[in-house]
């Protein structure tokens, strides 16, 4: 018996003396409780080709016997005697075979022994009876431990692996080395032969508010015998003028300090440690757009650094617009004296009309309306004696279309309600903004389908109105109305919904006003020729013509001082269907006063006056006069 432990033993027999009439093919065992001697059961359901077994699932404490019996072609022999009773029970301070990598990187199985004489033996053994081969392994003892380590593990070394003492042989143990074990310790193996030096952290790139790059790693803490080796692009470096390079082995901090990065710094850095037998490198690839950017900001840093020396610009120009669909352009200054100056320009031409409040150094621009004319190239120059600092805001394509852009949303959402409004046409459905611009695109929609452009229905636009004209309007109309207005980003919309009792109203007053048109196009009017004011000397002729327009043709009067002209020898009317004149013949002073031209027709009249102011030869007409003669 081996390994007797509380559910399980390993039985161990030697082959027949007595082969029979062929060679042994295997082994069937049998077992039975310890005192029924006359009941045993076959433990097997084939036979056994090797000459151990490890019997599993028995109960602790229990005593029980064995047997075995060989087989060959001609069938099972005679079972063996039984063996002497075994109590399953593990003894204590039992200990198992370990397997593991010893300090050197070797695989070794190791066992202690529990107890040990000075004559007593570490017995090892490959599945129980092989030797072991001395020329792939090596035992060595120490006191009462024993290990078996494998010069150069590979598959051939897999299998079964049994220890024994020499003295107490049921003090043993087994250990399968699986191929899963030889992959695990050969990579752990490789570890420790090639020892890593643990990053705590691989490389950092850090810009100071002074503009200076500090490049740096760490790992953890090192011998103060270890060593570093930097390479940039493929060249070793140390600490210059322009660089400087520290160690602390202590911390494993490694640094590479810039007091000004340019560009013959792109490039690779390779950061190579050894500390006795443990090493480690790690590589930082600092170029294209990493190294640009960083160098971009350190640039800046050391800029913003100078321009902080004298009044600056806490925040720059930026631009927003308010609920009011006002463009504001804003920026903030700080550390300013009474002698600070403050400028804008547009284009390149000086901005006068800007606010400026000197205690919190906030300047703005606010814009009412935007216009094409807003778009342009803005700066800001705040300058004393102790220096100049500069703010640009580029207000042009993309930065104008996403002004265009967020305008157009604050417009849409100042559109108000939906209203009805008669016309003379028609009715115009529409909806009242801040202003409008061409950049909200709109549609209009009746019952949820797209109104195009067509001849009862016209869509129309102005600076604070958005509108659908409908055109002789019909019952047909009733409905609802939808208009949609799309800011770039997002749709908003607004509803009216044309009742039969809006309609009649609309329609009612569409009528009245469509009379009125009538008779505002039919009646009669004055329609050019006569000035307020003239001027002639005594004693020439003056002649006045105007031109008149009315359906039916206009009844036409002259009146002088508000009576009508009857007098044909001082004066000479002529009238037309569209035109008339009068002709003042050799005025006097007396022909001064006001002259009047009536015209009339049922659709109405109207009455144009004009002064006559007779001067002097000699004399100067008035200055607000037309000259005539």
């Amino acid at each position: 018996f081996r390994e007797v432990r509380d559910d399980s033993l390993v039985l161990l027999w030697a082959t027949p003396l007595y082969e029979g009439q062929s060679q042994i093919t295997g082994y069937m065992l049998q077992i039975s409780q310890s005192n029924q001697l006359d009941n045993w059961t076959i433990l097997t359901a084939k036979p056994i080709s090797e000459t151990h077994y490890k019997v599993t699932g028995l109960q602790t404490g229990h005593t029980y016997r064995f047997r075995v019996s060989a087989v060959n072609n001609a069938g099972v022999g005679r079972a063996s005697l039984p063996s002497e009773p075994v109590t399953v029970q593990t003894q204590p301070g039992t200990k198992e075979i370990k397997i593991g990598v010893d300090d050197d990187g070797f695989i070794f199985l190791g066992y202690e022994a529990v107890k040990m004489n000075d004559e007593g033996e570490f017995l090892w053994s490959k599945n129980f009876t092989e030797p072991i081969s001395s020329q792939r392994t090596k035992v060595e003892t120490t006191k009462n431990r024993s290990m078996l380590t494998f010069t150069d593990p590979s598959e051939e070394d897999l299998g079964l692996y049994t220890v024994e003492m020499s003295h107490s042989p049921h003090l043993s143990s087994s250990y399968d080395f699986t191929a899963e074990d030889l992959e695990r310790l050969r990579e752990l193996s490789w570890q420790v032969r090639n020892p890593l030096i643990a990053l705590k952290s691989a490389w950092q790139v850090e810009v100071s508010e002074k503009g200076s790059v500090r490049l740096w790693l760490q790992t953890e803490s090192l011998s103060s015998s270890a060593e570093l080796r930097l390479v940039f692009n493929d060249r070793e470096i140390s600490s210059s003028p322009r660089c400087k390079i520290n160690f602390d082995t202590a911390k494993g901090l490694v640094e590479i300090l810039f007091d000004q990065l340019s560009q013959e710094d792109e490039g690779s850095y390779t950061c190579q440690l050894r500390d006795g037998r443990a090493k480690n490198q790690c590589t930082l690839v600092f170029v294209d757009q990493k190294f640009r950017e960083i160098l971009a900001l350190a640039d800046w840093n050391r800029w913003d650094i100078q321009r902080k020396a004298g009044p600056y610009f806490q925040e720059f120009l930026t631009w927003s617009v308010n609920e009011d669909c006002e463009l504001i352009i804003q920026c903030k200054v700080t550390n300013t004296s009474k002698d600070t100056s403050f400028k804008w320009f547009k284009d390149g031409v000086e901005i006068k009309d800007f606010a400026y409040d000197q205690t919190s150094g906030v300047c703005s621009l606010t814009i009412p309306q935007v216009t094409k004319k807003e778009a342009g190239s803005y700066r800001a120059v705040v300058s004393d004696s102790r220096g100049e600092d500069v703010s640009t805001l580029e207000l042009l394509d993309n930065e104008y279309d996403k002004l265009l852009q967020l305008l157009s949303e604050q417009c849409a959402l100042s559109a108000g309600p939906l209203r009805i409004e008669s016309t003379a046409e028609g009715f115009k459905i529409y909806s009242s903004l801040r202003y409008y611009i061409g950049f909200l695109k709109t549609s209009w929609y009746f019952k949820g389908r797209k109104i195009d452009q067509e001849a009862r229905a016209k869509p129309g636009c102005s600076m604070q109105k958005v509108w659908i004209e409908i055109l002789n309007p019909t019952e047909n109309d009733k409905g609802e109305y939808t208009l949609e207005m799309l800011d770039g980003k997002e749709t908003h919309k607004r509803f009216y919904e044309l009742s039969t009792e809006a309609f009649a109203e609309a329609l009612l007053e569409h009528q009245r006003l469509k009379q009125l048109a009538i008779a505002e196009k039919n009646r009669a009017k004055v329609i050019k020729g006569l000035p307020d004011v003239v001027a002639i000397m005594e004693g020439k002729s003056l002649c006045l013509t105007c031109f008149i327009d009315g359906d039916p043709a206009p009844e036409i009067f002259w009146l002088r001082n508000d009576r009508e002209i009857l007098d044909q020898t001082q004066f000479t009317i002529t009238k037309e269907s569209k035109r008339t004149s009068i002709t003042v013949n050799k005025v006097t002073m007396e022909d001064s006063g006001k002259y009047s031209i009536f015209v009339r027709n049922h659709y109405g009249s109207e009455t144009v006056d004009v002064t006559l102011s007779v001067y002097k030869k000699g004399e100067k007409p008035p200055a607000n006069a037309v000259e005539m003669g």
